[in-house]
């Protein structure tokens, strides 16, 4: 929306520095996320991020992060639940203060999911867990590419539609234009 150069790609073992003090600033931030005030070393970070890696190299995880001016600045994930539910992928994404509400969450968004559609043959279900006072996540509802299928315990989960499963490709409004299915 203000025109600023973003760079959206995959992460790297070199983005284990930005990417400590970014968990961290959100953290100490207690927004809508699963971490509430921890404080996360170096090394759990690199930990996380081998693990990351080695998911996306099983197609079992797409995550991109976002960058301007060198400054990481986001990042969306989608990971495959294993088992019975394996072709439910659970979204997440996080945009840093001073940053929301720039249509960046809405382009990492669309990205994560054309990539995810791209490379995890398996993904039919994507499921994002939201606390039920963040209204940004809620909105989500009034996406038009998915069908809603149902509210529990506040969890949003989508059906991907049977004509994106079956076509070669298809325009998602938010970010990824024509992303053909592997």
């Amino acid at each position: 929306k203000t025109g600023k150069d973003i760079v959206i790609r995959y992460p790297q073992l070199s983005d284990v520095d930005q990417m400590t003090d970014f968990i961290n600033a959100a953290s100490k931030e207690k927004t809508y996320i699963r971490a509430q005030g921890e404080k996360f070393s170096l090394e759990d970070e690199k930990t996380y991020l081998q693990k990351i890696l080695e998911n996306i190299k099983n197609k079992k995880t797409v995550k991109l992060i976002a960058f301007i001016n060198n400054k990481y600045i986001g990042s969306a994930d989608i990971t495959m639940k294993s088992q019975v539910e394996s072709h439910v992928g659970v979204f997440g994404i996080i945009v840093s203060d001073g940053f929301r509400g720039e249509g960046i969450g809405r382009l990492l968004m669309g990205n994560v999911i054309g990539e995810a559609l791209k490379h995890i043959p398996e993904l039919m279900i994507v499921e994002l867990y939201v606390f039920y006072n963040n209204p940004v996540a809620i909105k989500l509802r009034e996406l038009q590419t998915y069908q809603e299928i149902g509210t529990e315990q506040n969890t949003l989960m989508m059906v991907i539609p049977s004509d994106m499963l079956s076509s070669a490709q298809w325009t998602l409004p938010f970010g990824a234009n024509f992303v053909e299915r592997n």
